[in-house]
């Protein structure tokens, strides 16, 4: 191939796929060009820090500033390990970055390169999710298999029995056999998630959010606070309208419990938050584009014995719990082809959902 060929807009588009975050700034620190990555990573738009100086992104220290002028002097390459950049939005990030002084006939500029070192463990906690969340949904198939076929037996067997029972009285301990080998049928099958595969049809994603949040407002006759922070450029989604409606409602109705379980519901605050994310793996599979949805409420906070486990069936914070909303939304989120996450402290707690905003293999909108 012609090298010639390989404008500058090409250039640029290989830039942009690149999933490492690139900045590159002039001689005298301004912001020149950022990435895609680089905007995911420092939560920035390029071109709000077009031409901005570098503190406008992160400060990180006056010993770094002064080792990038070096470069430009000294034209010598450099990396930093465990380098923590200070967000201007408050947030921290722990990375390693490398920096190549590039020099011209006019200019000179710097390319920074910048790789989070909580990237990969990320990732790997991601896997280990999604492996966990497989063996235990064989463990919960194999138990509900285990449970449904002699709870078939007792139920006929009663409804035989009551046939037989000369006194009619004595219907009433069959019945209870019977709604009782019912209620453990339901709750086996809740245990199971949805039965059907997702019904895929393109869908945005705030329809799930207006819909959860009118259904919560109608529970609370509008007591509990609902806060809407919407990136209103998000693309559609293929996705099963219902089940994530689903999905979301078991969430933003936990947190809603939780409040409430401190006394005082007008003193809630549930925040439900949509951006996009680009370049973004979930499990082995690259997404070009991720709708990242986040569930933020203000209640007490999972308790950390439970907070790495909250995605297992039966396993609640509340007494009056069944543990299982979690569970199903993890199923649903899971079919979608999506990650869920929690982190958690008194006074926050945060579920974000990441959901691919392209059709994978075998997917179409209906």
């Amino acid at each position: 191939m012609d090298t010639t060929m390989l404008s500058d807009a090409f250039h640029r588009q290989l830039l942009d796929n690149l999933t490492t975050a690139v900045l590159l700034l002039d001689q005298e620190l301004r912001v020149e060009y950022l990435n895609p990555a680089a905007e995911m990573l420092l939560a920035v738009s390029g071109q709000r820090v077009q031409q901005q100086p570098l503190e406008s992104l992160f400060n990180d220290s006056k010993q770094t500033v002064a080792s990038l002028y070096r470069a430009i002097e000294t034209a010598h390459p450099f990396t930093k390990r465990e380098a923590q950049l200070n967000l201007n939005n408050g947030q921290q990030l722990m990375v390693d970055y490398s920096v190549t002084p590039l020099t011209g006939k006019q200019a000179s500029w710097v390319l920074m390169e910048i790789y989070p070192r909580d990237r990969l463990q990320r990732i790997t906690k991601e896997e280990a999710q999604l492996s966990k969340q497989e063996v235990t949904k064989l463990l919960v198939r194999g138990l509900a298999h285990e449970i449904k076929n002699p709870l078939g037996g007792i139920r006929g067997a009663a409804q035989l029995l009551a046939r037989e029972l000369p006194d009619i009285e004595l219907r009433d301990y069959t019945d209870v056999i019977i709604e009782e080998s019912d209620r453990l049928r339901n709750l086996v099958d809740s245990m199971l998630g949805p039965y059907r595969p997702p019904n895929l049809r393109a869908i945005n994603i705030h329809e799930i959010t207006e819909r959860v949040c009118s259904l919560i407002e109608a529970e609370t006759h509008g007591r509990l606070r609902m806060l809407r922070d919407y990136d209103p450029s998000i693309p559609e989604l293929i996705a099963d309208r219902e089940q994530l409606i689903q999905a979301v409602l078991n969430i933003v109705r936990n947190a809603m419990q939780a409040i409430a379980g401190q006394g005082d519901l007008s003193a809630g605050l549930i925040t439900l938050r949509t951006r996009t994310l680009r370049q973004f793996t979930i499990g082995q599979v690259r997404h070009r584009l991720v709708c990242k949805l986040q569930i933020i409420d203000n209640g007490p906070g999972i308790s950390r014995d439970i907070v790495e486990s909250i995605f297992y069936p039966m396993v609640s914070g509340r007494a009056e719990g069944t543990g299982l909303g979690l569970s199903i939304t993890q199923n649903i989120v899971t079919q979608h082809q999506g990650l869920i996450e929690c982190d958690s402290q008194p006074g926050r707690t945060v579920f974000t959902l990441f959901l691919p905003l392209e059709p994978t293999s075998g997917e179409a909108p209906s």
